[in-house]
Order: C-alpha cells, then structure tokens, then sequence
C-alpha cells in the first residue's frame, strides 16, 4: 500500500516543531526564512509526496487588540514579492477546529521586530496582524511547487510589548546559554526578559491547545481522510 502524502509543518523554533509532531507531520525548523528555504526546497525538489505546507507556532503581534495567546489563521501572507493567498478550503478548516481565533493578514520579516515603534509601523503600513519569520519563505515555497498553504500561529509578544536583546541573543545558536550570557552583560534586562518568558510559556499553552484541536494532518482538508487509519488514532 503506498504510503499517503504528508504534510510539511514550517517552524521557528524547536519547541514549536515539537507541539506540532505528529501522524502525518514532518517539520521544517528555522529561525528565519533563509534556514526554511533551503531545508523545504531541499524536501520538495527531492522525492516524496506532501499534501501541502502549513506554518505553525507563534508570532509577534501587530495588531494592539491581539493578546499574548491569540491565534491567527491567515487569509494572506505578505512576501517580498507580494501577497500570497492562503489555501481557503484550508483556512476555513482551521477556522472551524480553532474557537475564537481570527483570520487576519500575516507578515513576513528577515529579522526580529523588537520595538512597538517597529510593529506599529507595519501594522499601520501593511494592516498585517502578526508577523514571524518563516511564514514568507514558506508560502513561496508551496507557491513555487504548487501545493496548499495555510498558516496558523498564536501570539508571543504583543504590539506594545519591547523585546530585549538579551532575548534574542540565543535566537540562531538556540538554548539558554547565550541568552545568560548576554544577561551577564546587560543585568537590566533581567526583567523585561522574565516578562517575555512568562508570555512565552503563554504562548506555548495555547499552541498546544491550538495543536490539540486540529487533529491529524494539522487541519488540512486534504490530508486526514488520505493518511492510514492507525494514523488517525
């Protein structure tokens, strides 16, 4: 019996990779939209069938009426080259499984947007309601291959909320060490970096409610009927 296409999960971060492991599931870890590219192209370009690719796990508020742990399903990502529809069958399927959560225009950005003048910006220019870093790179990519995208993240830091340096110290080398470090050299931030983690372990609860809801095949429409059925259990 052939095995049933996938579905490809693009993540920032380690931990989100491991809220959305699962039947079905294959995870793309960044940080960063460079890092995503290479790793999806390297999956698509090469064998194997995926039902589509959805972008999963937290992201910076712009829109000042989200809080930390809402979640936004995206009805369009805004790229270096333009918007790029999500897949609406999708969407709306996320939409379903998802009480409460709200469709809105995600953003894509190269690099942290740390400060609340930086998100009011976007949030003014664009009308975006988050942003993240590896949503963009993966919605080109299902654009440039031809598969369903959806995306669906959940609030870490909100529009007002300051993101210290010493936070994103440990961003590309991961772990806590080089966040301690930089702590070590800026006791300031001890404060505002024990603020953001108590959003972050906010953040975390809801996305693994959000995990919790959409099932098999991260809600896509296409996937759960297809996969095995001791897939489904």
């Amino acid at each position: 019996m052939p095995s049933a296409p996938g579905v490809l999960v693009v993540c920032g971060m380690p931990f989100e990779a491991a809220i959305a492991d699962g039947p079905g599931v294959t995870s793309v870890c960044g940080p960063g939209p460079w890092r995503v590219a290479q790793r999806l192209h390297g999956m698509l370009d090469g064998p194997g069938d995926w039902a589509g690719i959805v972008s999963f796990g937290c992201a910076g508020g712009l829109d000042p009426a989200l809080a930390c742990g809402d979640c936004v399903v995206a009805t369009a990502v805004l790229t270096p080259d333009g918007l790029v529809a999500t897949d609406p069958d999708w969407s709306r399927a996320l939409l379903d499984r998802l009480p409460g959560a709200r469709p809105g225009l995600l953003a894509g950005a190269d690099a942290p947007l740390a400060t609340p003048a930086a998100k009011a910006a976007l949030w003014r220019d664009a009308g975006a309601a988050v942003v993240d870093m590896e949503t963009h790179a993966a919605a080109l990519a299902a654009r440039r291959h031809g598969l369903p995208f959806a995306a669906c993240r959940v609030v870490l830091d909100p529009a007002w909320r300051t993101v210290p340096a010493a936070a994103l110290a440990g961003l590309d080398a991961g772990g806590v060490w080089p966040v301690l470090c930089a702590l070590a050299r800026a006791p300031g931030q001890i404060a505002s970096v024990c603020a953001l983690a108590g959003e972050a372990w906010v953040a975390r609860r809801s996305l693994l409610r959000t995990r919790a809801r959409l099932g098999a095949g991260l809600g896509c429409y296409c996937s759960p009927s297809s996969l095995p059925p001791s897939s489904l259990l």
